[in-house]
């Protein structure tokens, strides 16, 4: 291809263009820290919520509304902020969430009503809808090289499967040596030195942004049925499904989104652009991680509840119970994942760790009241880390490789949203089931002899093992669809982010002259 050609068809180059920033694994860091305390908030605040609730004078009706208001202004707001970050730029709609959580979260520990505690959240859940897809995106355009790519998204990779457990030791021991107002107050040191790392080390590529004017009714649409399902399935959790405002929920979400998808396919610059999920590497990508995220969260949750209701375990030692799980998963994000990412196809990857997972969950579902750690619970965790981690880091990376740089924020997005959308539906989702297999074992042993508070663990227990089993299936599934959605060959085949005018396919099909057009990089 003659310069001229290549002049033609990439125009002028950047200045970054012109080999890897430097810095970017200092900036790796920054990005990193980040991204571990908007997952770490996500079940510290879980474990300071009874003291809270006893501080504040907040009610039991009232109580889920501490995890409601984050959960439905985070997942309402994602498509939203990852458009915000192509279009307005992704350092500074990153660095503009990490100075408004920062607030939030201040705001939050000094709370001294349920009002005010309840605004704090859902501002966290604002200005982390601006920060999660600013973050992956960030580290999407920074990383273009593949074996460079594959490092950095195990370390992603690790941070966000991870996060959640070391959120329940960093919680357990705020609350317990302090008191609850420094799971909010820990935040703060977290986000300005992320903040003061992103203004002097992360510098992002030019010609990467979005200039579109932005899709008003899609981010409208978008906002309220996406509300309106998180709420849903939040709702459907304390009320049940067969509730008035439950059911009305679902419909108006189906509704809305179903407007959403049709406005996108008809307006000009639209938020989601259709081809972001109509990938079919991406479109896997999304819909196996929302799967495995539903039975991820769900496990999480029932092992939690195991471990401290009927094992009797501490905050803190529930909390250092699930470090081999996150042992498991750096292992499997940065020693198999990383390594083998470049060298063969994602679902290979994918489809074997969700597999694995499966298997370790099927081990829990033999958990019975006098199981031994040791002997169940610790070789459970380490198998659903490995797998897990092997299975996330390919998926994380692959959400963003080949997309378009105009595209990376909104398709940043969009794995936090079957993330956020996952974690609503395995919580909601599972512990129905799990509730109901627990009232219908004390319905059926209500006369057999057993103690009371013994007949009660036992059927939590049953309980727990039921959902788990459900959990089993959806991991399947999961693996199912990664095996037969994703297709395309390993990541060092083609270059990880697609040039600003061309294909938007993933699959690394460019010919030898469109793999001579630079793509953009540091």
């Amino acid at each position: 291809m003659s310069d001229t050609l290549r002049t033609e068809r990439s125009g002028p180059l950047p200045a970054e263009a012109e080999g890897p920033d430097p810095r970017r694994w200092k900036a790796l860091v920054f990005i990193a820290l980040a991204q571990l305390m908007v997952v770490l908030d996500s079940t510290i605040v879980n474990i300071a919520l009874p003291s809270a609730q006893t501080d504040l004078g907040i009610s039991d009706g009232n109580r889920q509304w501490v995890i409601t208001a984050y959960a439905l202004a985070f997942g309402g707001l994602l498509l939203f902020g990852g458009r915000i970050a192509d279009l307005w730029g992704r350092k500074r709609t990153f660095m503009t969430g990490l100075v408004g959580f920062a607030l939030a979260s201040a705001l939050g520990g000094a709370a001294t009503s349920q009002a005010m505690l309840l605004g704090s959240r859902a501002l966290q859940g604002v200005f982390g809808a601006l920060l999660a897809p600013a973050a992956l995106s960030l580290l999407a355009v920074t990383f273009t090289q593949a074996k460079e790519r594959a490092k950095a998204f195990g370390i992603y990779g690790a941070i966000a499967g991870g996060g959640g457990a070391v959120g329940l030791i960093l919680g357990g021991f705020l609350t317990e040596y302090l008191n609850w107002r420094w799971t909010f107050f820990v935040n703060v040191p977290f986000a300005v030195v992320a903040l003061l790392g992103a203004w002097f080390v992360i510098r992002e590529p030019a010609g990467s942004r979005n200039r579109s004017s932005l899709d008003i009714p899609g981010v409208l649409l978008s906002t309220l049925g996406l509300v309106s399902l998180v709420y849903g399935f939040t709702r459907a959790e304390s009320a049940g499904w067969s509730d008035a405002t439950t059911i009305g929920s679902f419909v108006a979400a189906v509704v809305l989104l179903g407007s959403f998808l049709l406005v996108e396919s008809r307006v000009k610059a639209p938020l989601l652009p259709l081809r972001v999920v109509t990938d079919r590497n991406r479109g896997g990508v999304y819909l196996s991680l929302g799967l495995a995220i539903i039975a991820m969260f769900g496990l999480f949750l029932f092992l939690t509840f195991y471990l401290q209701v009927v094992k009797g375990y501490s905050p803190v030692k529930t909390g250092f119970a699930f470090l081999p799980m996150v042992a498991g998963m750096i292992t499997g994000s940065t020693q198999i994942g990383a390594r083998l990412m470049t060298r063969v196809s994602p679902r290979l990857l994918m489809g074997p760790g969700f597999i694995l997972a499966a298997l370790a969950m099927l081990l829990l579902t033999q958990m019975e009241i006098d199981s031994g750690y040791a002997s169940l619970v610790l070789p459970a965790e380490l198998m659903l880390g490995l797998g897990m981690g092997t299975a996330f880091m390919p998926a994380m990376s692959l959400a963003t490789h080949g997309v378009q740089p105009r595209d990376a924020g909104v398709a940043s997005a969009m794995v936090n949203t079957s993330q956020q959308v996952g974690g609503a539906i395995g919580t909601a989702l599972l512990n129905t089931i799990a509730a109901s297999a627990t009232t219908a074992y004390l319905t059926s042993h209500a006369g057999d002899g057993t103690a009371p508070k013994l007949l009660q663990a036992q059927a939590l227990v049953d309980g727990y093992s039921h959902a788990i089993w459900w959990a089993v299936g959806i991991l399947a599934v999961a693996a199912t669809l990664a095996l037969t959605l994703v297709n395309t060959r390993a990541q060092g085949a083609g270059p990880a982010v697609a040039k600003g005018g061309g294909s938007d396919s993933s699959t690394a099909e460019e010919s030898a002259e469109d793999l001579a057009v630079p793509v953009i990089a540091h």
